[in-house]
């Protein structure tokens, strides 16, 4: 019961913070625009993560 409660809250978060409306970030809420700094990073410049 209590794996299950785990499951089905954790679902629910998933599904709620994904959800937004066009045109805005799901997190956050704010509107994308095209002047949005994140629209111009590459995968380079994100950082590695080393496998352990």
């Amino acid at each position: 019961m209590r794996l299950f409660l785990s499951i089905a809250v954790s679902l629910a978060l998933l599904v709620s913070a994904g959800c937004a409306s066009i045109g805005r970030y799901p997190v956050s809420g704010e509107k994308c625009s095209p002047s949005d700094p994140v629209k111009s990073m590459s995968a380079g410049e994100c950082p590695q993560v080393p496998a352990s």
